[in-house]
C-alpha cells in the first residue's frame, strides 16, 4: 500500500479521492488552508494519517507547508488537486502582490514540486479549459492586460500541464502526469455542473495507486482513465523551460534539475 498527500483536500475532489483511496488501504496525509478545516477535514476522515495546514496563496505558507510533508516522512504520490475556480470578478492580489488564482492553481504546485522529496509518482489536476490557455506565457501576471477571470483560470491549468510535462521530461525516476476529472458540482463546478461527480476523482485514485501498466507512464494527460487531446503546445520544451524560469523568477525557488 502506498503513502499519498493530496493538496486541496478538505473537501470536494480532493476529499472525495481521499476517502477512496483510504477504502484501498492507502495512508494519506490531508491538506487544508487553516486550522478549522483541517479539523473539520479530520473529523469526516478519521482513517487519515494527518491533515498539514498551508495557505497555498502565500509563498512563505506554502514553502513552510512543503518542509512539514518532507517532515512527515517519503510519499509514493503526491496529487495536486488544490485550485480555485474562474469566478474571480476583479483580480485579488495575494500578501505576495500576485493574482490569487496565479498564486494558487499555478505557482504552489511549482513550489511544492521544487521542495517536496520527489515522489515516485505526480498527479496534476488540470481541466479541459486549458486547451483555452494562453501559451504565450507573456504578462503571467496580469500586470498590464485587462483582467479577466476565465482566461486567468484556463492559463493557469495550462501552467499545471506544462509543469507536469516538464517534470516528466526532466525526472526521469518519477511518473508525472496531468488530468481534467471534468465538469462536476463541487463547490468550484457548481451545481449545474453536468460531468458524472462519482467518476470525477477515479482518475487521479488511478494514477496514484494502480499497478495497471497504463499508469507506468509519463508526460500523459488524462481524461476518465483515457488518454486525451491536450493543448497543441503542452510538448514545447521551450515553453516548459519559460514557464519553470518564470516561476523561479517570481517565487525565488530554483527548480531542481536532477
Amino acid at each position: 500500500m502506498g503513502r499519498i498527500f493530496i493538496t486541496g483536500s478538505s473537501d470536494g475532489l480532493g476529499m472525495m479521492a481521499a476517502k477512496l483511496l483510504m477504502e484501498e488501504g492507502h495512508q494519506v496525509v490531508l491538506h487544508a488552508r487553516n486550522e478549522k478545516r483541517a479539523k473539520d477535514a479530520l473529523k469526516a476522515n478519521p482513517k487519515a494519517e494527518s491533515v498539514l495546514i498551508g495557505d497555498l496563496s502565500s509563498i512563505a505558507e506554502t514553502v513552510e507547508l512543503a518542509a512539514k510533508a518532507n517532515a512527515t516522512g517519503e510519499f509514493d504520490a503526491i496529487i495536486h488537486n488544490a485550485a480555485i475556480g474562474y469566478t474571480e470578478g476583479k483580480k485579488i492580489l495575494t500578501e505576495d502582490k500576485l493574482p490569487h488564482v496565479f498564486a494558487i492553481n499555478s505557482l504552489a504546485p511549482y513550489i511544492l514540486t521544487s521542495l517536496i522529496e520527489r515522489p515516485k509518482r505526480l498527479i496534476y489536476l488540470s481541466s479541459g479549459l486549458h486547451r483555452d490557455g494562453d501559451s504565450s506565457l507573456t504578462d503571467i501576471l496580469w500586470e498590464h492586460k485587462p483582467w479577466n477571470g476565465f482566461q486567468a483560470y484556463a492559463d493557469s491549468k495550462l501552467h499545471n500541464v506544462f509543469l507536469a510535462f516538464a517534470v516528466a521530461n526532466k525526472w526521469k525516476n518519477v511518473f508525472s502526469s496531468a488530468l481534467e476529472p471534468g465538469w462536476v458540482a463541487t463547490k468550484m463546478g457548481g451545481p449545474g455542473a453536468p460531468d458524472s461527480l462519482e467518476d470525477a476523482p477515479q482518475t487521479q485514485v488511478w494514477l496514484a495507486a494502480s499497478t495497471d501498466q497504463e499508469v507506468q507512464t509519463s508526460g500523459k494527460y488524462f481524461y476518465h482513465k483515457k488518454l486525451e487531446v491536450t493543448h497543441p503546445d503542452v510538448n514545447n520544451t521551450d515553453l516548459q523551460e519559460l514557464f519553470l524560469k518564470k516561476c523561479a523568477d517570481i517565487s525565488g525557488i530554483k527548480f531542481p534539475m536532477v
